[in-house]
């Protein structure tokens, strides 16, 4: 009789193994900003202007921009090379992915002007590049869009260096452990207020919480309820200087680390409040997380405010990134006609006084371009 032998569907155990062919990369970008196009566009083709050096996966690279068109077949169009500065071993080849973007008004690369991500053979040779002749063609529509704005606009370049391929062999598990879920049991923890050892009053809504939780995430509540105050946190304790929404929201990221779902339009003006309240209660995450949000959601209403903020609570970033989207304003009657200035002008005025001097700054190398078209007219 033949033999016969089990499925393996019905085997109780057992375990295998994966070969995987892994390709190590080093990925990074490079943002060239054109803060005077009419100026660049007068250049004769054939002549360009490079980039900064910036370096990925060991390798020094620069971008080439040539406003009026490579040559005579590309007039009215921008190109744009990326050449292999200096490789770290001399006469080296490097296989390398690279893409160029254009930027939006927010900042981020605007996919309807980003090419294909190509991947060429670079040599640190000083003429040899790889690029697109016709990235962007210069017309009226062009700088009317959202991309070009008070003759500024800027392009990213993203750059994957292809650093070898190995072989990886692994054992294959059959058993699939899922993702934790300890935020959400947090979450329901305090919701449920099972346990709950303290309550608080916020503008007269009251909030049940655990003081163990609360101390393990902020060294603040810690001081506050374990500390000299803990016999008197049978009471409420009362929290003033902030709303009852902007307390739940804080609440809800101590216990999941998480955000909570916010309603479209008030991301804004809430992540201003968490900032305030990450930095009161030392809730580094947090604090970085509003921060991050504020950087990318500039508006001409709330910018003034988020400028305010960033110089009381020591967030270096956002004030950097604050002065640069007032700097796109374009003067200083622009920036007094924005919600806040009278704020800013009472309750920080050497801060006022740095702002109107990058102002001033602005405005004076905008006459000096402005000089140099009339020159070359």
């Amino acid at each position: 009789m033949p033999r016969t032998t089990s499925s393996p569907s019905s085997a109780i155990g057992g375990s295998g193994s994966v070969s995987t062919v892994v390709a190590d990369t080093a990925s990074g970008w490079h943002e060239l900003k054109i803060t005077c196009y009419s100026a660049t566009k007068t250049l004769g083709n054939r002549k360009y202007i490079r980039s900064g050096t910036f370096n990925v996966g060991r390798h020094n690279w620069h971008i080439t921009y040539c406003p009026p068109g490579y040559d005579d077949e590309n007039v009215g169009f921008i190109s744009l090379f990326l050449y292999l500065e200096a490789a770290n071993k001399v006469d080296a080849v490097v296989n390398a992915r690279f893409k160029f973007s254009l930027l939006d008004d927010q900042g981020k690369p605007d996919s309807a002007y980003t090419t294909d991500g190509q991947i060429r053979d670079f040599k640190s040779a000083p003429s040899f590049g790889w690029g697109y002749t016709k990235f962007i063609e210069t017309d009226a529509q062009w700088e009317a869009s959202k991309h070009f704005k008070n003759d500024c606009f800027s392009i990213r370049c993203d750059v994957t260096v292809m650093l070898g391929l190995r072989t990886e062999t692994s054992t294959r598990q059959f058993i699939a452990v899922p993702p934790s879920d300890l935020h959400l049991d947090l979450g329901e923890l305090l919701s449920k207020a099972e346990g709950a050892d303290v309550t608080f009053d916020v503008d007269g809504e009251l909030f049940s919480a655990h003081k163990n939780v609360l101390g393990a995430r902020s060294s603040v509540f810690k001081a506050e309820l374990f500390g000299p105050m803990k016999e008197k946190t049978v009471a409420p304790v009362v929290i003033r200087d902030m709303e009852a929404s902007v307390f739940k929201a804080l609440l809800h990221f101590i216990y999941t680390d998480f955000l909570p779902a916010m309603e479209v339009g008030e991301e804004i003006v809430m992540a201003q409040h968490l900032l305030v309240a990450a930095d009161r209660y030392d809730l580094k995450r947090l604090k970085l997380i509003c921060e991050k949000k504020l950087c990318y959601r500039f508006a001409k209403g709330t910018v003034i405010t988020t400028l305010v903020l960033a110089e009381q609570h020591g967030c270096r970033v956002l004030k950097e990134s604050c002065f640069a989207f007032v700097a796109s304003l374009g003067s200083l009657k622009a920036v007094m006609d924005t919600d806040g200035y009278d704020h800013l002008r009472r309750s920080c005025p050497s801060l006022h006084n740095e702002l109107v001097a990058k102002l001033d700054v602005l405005s004076r190398r905008k006459s000096i371009w402005r000089s140099l078209r009339c020159f070359s007219a």
